[in-house]
């Protein structure tokens, strides 16, 4: 996708509509929406675009569980909730996806970094 704020409407837009026709439950498509959401505006935010300009999201479902990744060409700092605060205006995004998310994580890459997370139940993916 083109690294443009103006994209992120059309990512959720896809992202249920494909959920939904593959027949996720309800449930975890929210979340996926609200955490593809999330890592999008983080990495529009906080980080720099692919070696093409571009941000790349994808996303994959097996048996229920959903796996949405956000790839970037990385940032000064490695993402990390933020500690909670009363009248803060920004800051909870990872948060929000720690919240709804089975499993979360951060992938260090050759040219950049993904940001996943796990909805419905656990990662096919091992970080451990």
């Amino acid at each position: 996708m083109p690294w443009s704020a103006h994209v992120a409407p059309q990512i959720r837009r896809a992202l249920v509509d494909d959920l939904t026709g593959l027949g996720v439950s309800a449930q975890v498509i929210d979340e996926a929406e609200i955490v593809v959401a999330e890592l999008v505006s983080n990495a529009l935010r906080h980080a720099r675009p692919l070696t093409d300009g571009t941000l790349r999201v994808r996303w994959k479902t097996k048996a229920g569980v959903v796996e949405v990744e956000v790839s970037d060409g990385g940032g000064p700092s490695t993402p990390r909730p933020a500690p909670p605060a009363l009248w803060s205006s920004s800051g909870r995004g990872l948060r929000i996806v720690r919240s709804l998310a089975h499993e979360w994580g951060v992938a260090d890459e050759k040219h950049g970094r993904t940001v996943w997370a796990s909805l419905g139940g656990p990662s096919r993916r091992r970080t451990h």
